[in-house]
C-alpha cells in the first residue's frame, strides 16, 4: 500500500541471465473491485446495514454460545410501506426506508445487530438479555424512534411497525426454528391490527398449521363447487316491499360443518384465492336473479383484493353478458378499506363500474376512519349503516345522532341508506323515523339458499 492510498503488487521473475526481474503493478482498481463485491455480498446496498446473509452468519454464531446467554430476534415488518411507496414514488420510498433504518440504528443497544432482510422487513439481534423486559424496553424505544415524525424529501412523514420476537434457545436452538417462530409472531402482531409487537407462543405455530389446512380446503372446495349462496332480502322501509337481496357466501366443509365467512374470507384475501371465488360468486348470483323480478335489486360484495384488479369492470361485464341481467339491477359493495389503499385508483375503477351502469354501496359506513370524507369524492348510490349503529339506536342517542346526519348527507346527494342487522320492531320503527330507506336483517329474513328466496320473492309478490 503507498502512501497515496494505492495498491501495489510486487511480481518478481527470474531473468534469462540468472538474474531476477521485479515489476511493480497496480492494482488499486481490482482491489476495490472485490472489496465491492464483498461488501455486496454481505451489505444492503440502499441502507448500508448488513443483509440477512451476514444477519443469519452472526446469529448462528451467537447459538454457540446460546447455553448460557439467551438473545432475542427481532422480526420487523414495517406498516403501510407499500401505500408511500405507491402514492408518494419510488424514490420517496427508498428515502424512507433509509430514515428507518437510521431510526433502528438510534434505538438499538451498542451490542446489538441490525440488518435488513429485503423489502420493507428489517431484523434486530439483541443480546446479552437477562428477562422479557429487556426486550420489551427495546421494542418501546423502536417504537417511540419509529413514530417520531422526520422530513422525508419535503414530506412529513412517520412510520410504525408489526414486531414478532422469538428468545434463543428458550424457543429453539437452531437457526431456521428461530426465524420460523420470529416470523410466526409478527404475523401475529399483524393481525392483531399492526403496529404492535408479539412474543411467540406455539399456539402460534398450531394456528399456522390449521391455516394452511384451511388454505388447502379452499382450493379443494373451489375445485369441487363446495361453496353456496344463501341470499338476505332488503326491504323498503315505507311500502315493506323486497326491494333488493344481498348474495352471501356459504361454505358446508365435509368435515367441520359450516364455516364462517369471518373464517375463511380472510385466508382466500391472503393466499390471493379471493379473485376465483369472487367470480364465481358474481356469475352466479348474476344467473341467479336474471330469473328474480325486474325491481328487485342484486348487491354482491367486492373484497379490497378483488377492487384492486385492473379488469375488475370487464369481469362485472362478462358477468352481466352471460346471465343477461340488467346492470342497473346490479349493486357493488365495497368498504372504506377499498378506498384507503389507494383512492385515485380506486376512483377510476369506480368511473369504469358505473359506465356499465352498475350502482356502487359503501358497506359498513361509520366503523372507518374518514368515511365523510369518501362521500365526498366518490359517487355512490348507497350507504350501507352498519349494524353496531343499529343495535344500540334504541338505548343510545349518540347512535341515533349518528344515523340521523348519515341520512341526511345521504339525501343531500340522493343516495339511499340501508340500516343493517335490524331484528327487532323497535329498530326498525326507529331507522325508519330516522329518515333511513331500507332495511336489512333478521326482523324480515335471515339469510336463505336461493330455493327459499324465490319461494319469499313470489309471496312477496303476491302480497303486494
Amino acid at each position: 500500500m503507498t502512501p497515496d492510498g494505492r495498491s501495489i503488487r510486487l511480481i518478481y521473475k527470474r531473468a534469462p541471465d540468472g538474474g531476477w526481474a521485479t515489476t511493480l503493478e497496480d492494482v488499486t482498481d481490482g482491489r476495490r473491485a472485490q472489496a465491492r463485491i464483498e461488501y455486496l455480498a454481505h451489505y444492503d446496498a440502499l441502507t448500508n446495514l448488513p443483509n440477512r446473509t451476514l444477519f443469519q452468519r452472526h446469529a448462528e454464531g451467537l447459538l454457540l454460545e446460546a447455553a448460557t446467554r439467551e438473545f432475542a430476534i427481532h422480526y420487523i415488518d414495517i406498516d403501510e410501506f407499500k401505500r408511500i411507496n405507491d402514492t408518494l414514488g419510488h424514490l420517496i420510498g427508498d428515502e424512507f426506508l433509509r430514515r428507518v433504518a437510521e431510526k433502528l440504528r438510534l434505538a438499538v443497544g451498542s451490542n446489538d445487530f441490525i440488518a435488513r432482510l429485503g423489502g420493507d422487513e428489517f431484523a434486530i439481534v439483541q443480546h446479552d438479555i437477562t428477562s422479557d423486559d429487556d426486550v420489551s424496553d427495546l421494542v418501546a424505544r423502536i417504537y417511540q424512534s419509529l413514530r417520531t415524525p422526520f422530513d422525508c424529501l419535503g414530506h412529513h412523514l412517520s412510520s410504525d411497525a408489526s414486531i414478532g420476537i422469538a428468545i434463543a434457545p428458550r424457543h429453539g436452538s437452531d437457526l431456521f426454528r428461530l426465524l420460523k417462530c420470529a416470523d410466526l409472531a409478527m404475523y401475529a402482531a399483524k393481525a392483531a391490527g399492526r403496529r404492535t409487537h408479539r412474543f411467540f407462543d406455539p399456539a402460534m405455530e398450531a394456528q399456522a398449521n390449521l391455516r394452511r389446512a384451511l388454505e388447502a380446503d379452499l382450493r379443494t372446495a373451489l375445485a369441487e363447487g363446495d361453496f353456496e349462496l344463501h341470499y338476505q332480502p332488503l326491504v323498503d322501509l315505507r311500502s315493506d316491499e323486497v326491494t333488493g337481496c344481498e348474495a352471501l357466501l356459504r361454505w358446508q366443509h365435509p368435515v367441520r360443518g359450516m364455516i364462517s365467512p369471518v373464517e375463511f374470507v380472510p385466508v382466500a384475501e391472503e393466499t390471493g384465492l379471493i379473485e376465483e371465488i369472487g367470480q364465481w360468486v358474481l356469475r352466479t348470483a348474476c344467473a341467479e336473479a336474471a330469473a328474480w323480478p325486474a325491481h328487485v335489486r342484486l348487491a354482491v360484495n367486492v373484497s379490497p383484493v378483488q377492487f384492486k384488479s385492473e379488469t375488475l369492470a370487464l369481469k362485472v361485464a362478462n358477468a352481466l353478458a352471460e346471465s343477461g341481467l340488467d346492470p342497473r339491477r346490479l349493486e357493488l359493495e365495497i368498504t372504506e378499506a377499498v378506498l384507503i389503499a389507494d383512492d385515485d385508483a380506486a376512483l377510476v375503477t369506480l368511473g369504469q363500474l358505473r359506465a356499465l351502469g352498475v350502482h356502487i354501496a359503501l358497506d359498513d359506513f361509520g366503523t372507518g376512519y374518514s368515511s365523510l370524507q369518501y362521500l365526498q369524492r366518490f359517487p355512490f348510490d348507497k350507504i350501507k349503516i352498519d349494524r353496531s349503529f343499529v343495535k344500540e339506536v334504541t338505548r343510545n342517542s349518540g347512535s341515533a345522532s349518528i344515523i340521523r346526519a348519515v341520512v341526511s348527507i345521504a339525501a343531500d346527494r340522493n343516495m339511499i341508506t340501508t340500516a343493517e342487522g335490524v331484528e327487532t320492531d323497535q329498530q326498525r320503527d326507529t331507522v325508519q323515523m330516522l329518515g333511513c330507506t331500507q332495511m336489512q336483517g333478521y326482523l324480515f329474513s335471515r339469510p336463505v339458499p336461493a330455493r327459499d328466496l324465490r319461494t319469499l320473492l313470489a309471496a312477496d309478490s303476491v302480497a303486494a
